[in-house]
């Protein structure tokens, strides 16, 4: 027969809450959310981005391409330039099609938003954007 501290030991260590299952749930549901979030390459430079009354958002999966005033064309901060653009966006659409979009500085000259816009589309790319802010 158990004696009375034998008892009270055995009733105390039933009391006890075992933390090993909580710490796994918690680490589980820390990778699923470090798998499911959706990670978008910035281009790397801030643009003063025009304003229309027709801005919309897009999907969180496409090519960001940024003109920059001085006129550089800049893909995940990186320079690359008008030449650079048909050759990057073949590279990146071989992988999975998606859409572009170009955030052009107020400043940017027409011809060389529409160079871009042409490089873009010779690329392979079906969609091609323009960034505006809404007003």
């Amino acid at each position: 027969m158990p004696s009375r501290l034998q008892r009270r030991l055995d009733a105390q260590q039933m009391q006890t809450i075992d933390m090993s299952p909580l710490l796994d749930v918690v680490f589980i549901l820390l990778i699923f959310f470090i798998v499911s979030t959706v990670f978008v390459k910035e281009t790397g430079v801030e643009v003063d981005k025009p304003q229309a009354i027709s801005a919309q958002k897009l999907d969180q999966m496409v090519i960001l391409l940024a003109i920059t005033q001085s006129g550089q064309v800049m893909y995940d901060g990186s320079n690359i330039g008008i030449s650079g653009v048909r050759g990057t966006l073949e590279q990146l659409q071989a992988q999975e099609p998606r859409p572009v979009v170009i955030q052009a500085d107020k400043a940017v000259p027409t011809a060389l938003l529409v160079e871009v816009i042409d490089a873009a589309k010779l690329a392979g790319s079906e969609t091609v954007n323009i960034a505006t802010l809404k007003p």
